[in-house]
């Protein structure tokens, strides 16, 4: 049989997913290591294709055995593993990527192709196995574009070395990676000599990680590590900015060309980095001062480690990359078009279209009595927020074209604090208006979600997924990342 005529046969189940199936014990199917299959994804908005790259034998599998299968249905793609002799699932993981960002934009739109490089993590198998990947149509629903078997036998797996010249630091230690959330800081932009600022950099993360709850009351649950491999020069690039430097992961803001979003295309050398710990989730610390960043779910997130924003990118990003939680801000540009389909639930857990109110997805933490939708005065938020974002927009065009024409950094640093100062006051600014509604603190369905100022709703009116500041999550979103701790630590 061909493989497009197994992949029609596939498509006719795309409605019938199968996340409550049991796959069995984790020994009779794999071995305690690592499987890594990097593949290319090239495409753009209507078409997307996958190839093999090359195949990984490698350390400890830091998943939890008792958490083969992903129930979250969560992620625009998910990676399913089958014993090839009894057809059975023996292993399934949600996830977004990179490329599925890009398919949303004009480009994509255009019929531009790009090409990305990903890498798709699974306990080694002891047999053959059927690796599926599979992604969702326009009503979320789940569809395979990608086949291959792969025999753990081969000749053709990778056994090569590590990367030579990784440094790795243990920040904590609390047991068997099988059982524990493992967590790995990986380095971006620091040189050898900036070895002492990496470590202070990754101690003062740490501090501002475990501040905030779930992650506060769940850190016996988690093993963090720091990984560093010395790039060549200090920070990252800027291309906005006339900015390019050599590192490690050439990370890069100007990401599908917004100025703030700060992403890296390395994913081999990332993976590379990162195999020298087990690790379920991977954040890439930047040494930058600017306030940027990005999460992608069960990929990496990226922050700034440098920017007097760190603790809420960092908070605000893991959420994404950990747990698949959507934004909720609606009046910031982004790169995107119709990244929700109209009419359509969304797969993430803290937003929702509200197609069916006596079904909310957080119908359990709702306060009782409460209107849904609920009434927030969003025409007068919307009113200053706009007015903010014009402003922010100018500076930072001037700030990039400052950059680009060569000036001096006098000149550039009274433009960046103006612009720091311009952000500080918004900030309050937003703050003090949700305070003064009685629903702050109360679990409805609010409009103004996703990128989306209508007809989207978020839980409650201020989260850290929705605006900028030392702020929690809201109660669902909290909900949310614990779900996703309790996954791998059971």
């Amino acid at each position: 049989m061909t493989k497009n005529r197994i992949l029609i046969l596939l498509a006719l189940f795309c409605a019938l997913p199968v996340f409550s199936q049991s796959p069995g014990k984790f020994s009779d199917y794999f071995i305690n290591e690592t499987m890594r299959i990097d593949y290319f994804h090239v495409g753009d908005k209507n078409r997307e294709d996958i190839t093999i790259d090359r195949v990984y034998r490698q350390g400890t599998w830091a998943g939890n055995p008792n958490s083969l299968i992903d129930e979250f249905n969560n992620g625009r793609y998910y990676i399913k593993v089958y014993d090839r002799a009894a057809g059975k699932l023996i292993f399934s993981k949600g996830f977004d990527s990179y490329f599925g960002e890009y398919k949303t934009t004009e480009k994509a739109a255009s019929g531009s192709k790009r090409t990305y490089h990903e890498s798709a993590l699974i306990p080694y198998p002891k047999k053959k196995i059927r690796f599926v990947i599979e992604n969702r149509d326009r009503q979320n629903r789940l569809c395979p574009i990608f086949e291959k078997m792969i025999d753990p036998g081969s000749i053709e797996i990778n056994t090569d070395a590590l990367t030579a010249g990784v440094k790795v630091f243990n920040l904590l230690k609390n047991g068997d990676p099988h059982h524990k959330v493992d967590l790995a800081f990986i380095a971006e932009g620091y040189t050898e000599a900036e070895e002492k600022k990496l470590e202070k950099h990754l101690h003062i993360a740490a501090e501002f990680f475990f501040n905030r709850e779930p992650y506060k009351s769940s850190k016996k649950k988690f093993n963090v590590y720091g990984v560093f491999k010395p790039s060549q020069e200090s920070g990252c690039d800027e291309p906005g900015h006339g900015i390019y430097r050599n590192t490690a992961l050439h990370a890069s803001f100007n990401s599908l060309g917004l100025s703030r979003y700060l992403l890296t295309e390395g994913n081999r050398e990332l993976r590379d980095i990162a195999a020298h710990v087990p690790y379920d989730a991977l954040v890439i610390m930047v040494n930058n001062d600017r306030y940027g960043g990005g999460g992608i779910y069960n990929t990496f997130c990226v922050f700034t480690a440098g920017s007097i924003a760190r603790e809420y990118l960092l908070i605000h990003e893991f959420g994404h990359s950990f747990a698949g939680l959507a934004d909720e801000y609606y009046s910031s540009a982004v790169a995107y078009n119709e990244f929700y389909p109209q009419g359509i639930e969304p797969i993430e857990p803290n937003i929702t279209a509200l197609l069916n109110p006596d079904r909310l997805k957080w119908k359990e933490h709702v306060i009782e009595g409460i209107a849904l939708p609920s009434i927030w005065r969003k025409a007068e938020y919307e009113e200053f927020t706009m007015k903010y974002q014009a402003k922010r927009a100018v500076l930072n065009r001037k700030i990039a074209e400052l950059g680009r024409r060569g000036a001096a950094k006098p000149e550039i640093e009274i433009l960046k604090n103006r612009l720091d100062i311009l952000k500080r006051k918004n900030a309050e600014r937003t703050g003090a208006f949700l305070r003064k509604s009685p629903l702050l603190g109360k679990v409805g369905a609010f409009e103004g979600a996703g990128y989306t100022a209508v007809g989207l709703y978020r839980p409650m009116l201020d989260c850290i997924m929705f605006s900028t500041g030392a702020k929690p999550y809201c109660k669902v979103c909290e909900a949310a990342v614990a779900r996703v701790i309790e996954h791998y630590t059971k």
